[in-house]
């Protein structure tokens, strides 16, 4: 079959190596792609949230897939698009707008999780109208203090506080456009001490297949220390998941979520990621995606060692209860490497060499272009190296050996990635 991948960055990469495996896949085309997908595809110069031309790509390439990775097209009513008459014989992996806002909205999020008896956070929901209410709720409230812009503000809208009066003045200022439209309405939130974690599900809005966890590592410093980042690696298995908290996820979380979908009567086919934070043995739900995550697809994807196609198949058909899947008992380790000065003010266009010199890892594009026929970067993260091995241990080991033989100007890396495990 014809298939379309949405998207651009690291997560897309690695989708689109795992997807080109297939003996189902007769074309892949990804839009826009990168660098690394042109090696696996064909690139196509179309934006992801160009919804009518994507539309159209589709009828003129016969186009039998769609796969959607970043998450403003879904919240934007790209799946609803392609469910018009003319491209229904369209599958896609996406939900439509209605359950992508269990990520384009907090407060949708918050009061499903509420109906559904899902275990977060205690919140309060705050718009320009219960501002007295809001500050007065932070008030109530121990230090430290969480902040969460209602809508997508690119990874950004979530704040930290552990000042009350800052905490109030920054309440006022997201209120007042901090993060324009996204910061409308903000959730106040009870921070919860624990360790987070990552767990991913494929559904047909129906049935669910679990894929492997994740935990990936935010700030930009080394000992989790700086500002935050879109994430500057992952590993995969988690080491202190074990049996009593994965079937604790299964029962309290990922059922009741997928229940929740079906009641809802959401369309909704496609990938629930689930972040979550374990506190004293119990998980709790700090955010929902509404796709996959990044940079935990690099280390998710390469450890299934089934068709991805064949299950995306299966859940575009409503056929999931009587898949499986086989994953790779490995370990996964991935180390971004981003340009000098992120996640602030950065250069780019700087010449990246030594790719060759790689080996025995996989190196999955982010932030890269071609320049006459010189790769260069492009972004804040530039690229993630990919190792399996029989511990995240020695998968970082070689993950950290290979990003040492990648060379651009300003090039930065975490080497303790898993740290704390």
């Amino acid at each position: 079959m014809n298939i379309l991948l949405i998207g651009s960055g690291g997560r897309e990469h690695t989708l689109a190596w795992k997807m080109a495996q297939s003996n189902l896949c007769s074309h892949l085309f990804i839009a826009p792609g990168n660098p690394g997908t042109a090696r696996l595809g064909t690139n196509v110069n179309l934006k992801a949230d160009d919804i009518s031309s994507i539309k159209s790509f589709c009828l003129d390439h016969q186009i039998e897939l769609v796969v959607v990775g970043p998450e403003a097209p879904l919240v934007e009513g790209l799946t609803d698009a392609l469910r018009a008459e003319d491209t229904r014989h369209i599958g896609v992996i996406g939900p439509s707008a209605q359950g992508a806002l269990l990520e384009g909205s907090k407060a949708f999020a918050k009061k499903f999780m509420q109906k559904y008896d899902i275990p977060t956070a205690a919140y309060l929901e705050v718009s320009s109208e219960n501002l007295d209410e809001g500050l007065l709720f932070l008030s109530s409230m121990s230090s430290p203090y969480v902040l969460k812009a209602d809508g997508l503000a690119a990874g950004k809208g979530v704040l930290i506080i552990d000042d009350l009066a800052t905490a109030q003045n920054e309440l006022k200022a997201m209120l007042n456009g901090k993060f324009g439209n996204a910061s409308a309405t903000v959730v106040i939130e009870q921070f919860l001490s624990g360790i987070e974690f990552s767990v991913f599900v494929l559904t047909d809005g129906k049935d669910y297949m679990l894929l492997p966890e994740a935990k990936d590592y935010k700030r930009i410093g080394e000992g989790d220390t700086g500002l935050n980042t879109g994430g500057m690696g992952a590993v995969s298995p988690v080491p202190f998941v074990d049996a009593t908290l994965w079937d604790k996820v299964i029962e309290k979380v990922v059922k009741p979520t997928i229940h929740g979908i079906r009641q809802e009567q959401m369309d909704y086919v496609g990938f629930v990621f689930f972040g979550l934070i374990n506190v004293g043995g119990d998980p709790y739900v700090i955010e929902y995606n509404c796709r996959m995550g990044d940079p935990e697809t690099e280390v998710v994807i390469p450890r299934i060692k089934s068709d991805l196609v064949a299950l995306m198949q299966d859940a575009v058909s409503g056929q999931l209860s009587g898949a499986s899947i086989e994953v790779d008992d490995q370990a996964a380790a991935t180390v971004m490497l981003v340009s000098g000065g992120y996640p602030g003010a950065i250069a780019k266009g700087k010449a990246i060499y030594g790719l060759e010199n790689v080996s025995d890892s996989i190196v999955f594009h982010a932030g890269t272009a071609e320049q006459e026929d010189q790769l260069v970067t492009s972004g804040g993260r530039v690229m993630a190296v990919t190792s399996l091995d029989k511990d995240f241990r020695e998968a970082i080991k070689k993950s950290i050996e290979n990003a040492e033989k990648i060379h651009f100007d300003g090039k930065y890396f975490r080497r303790d990635i898993g740290f704390d495990l």
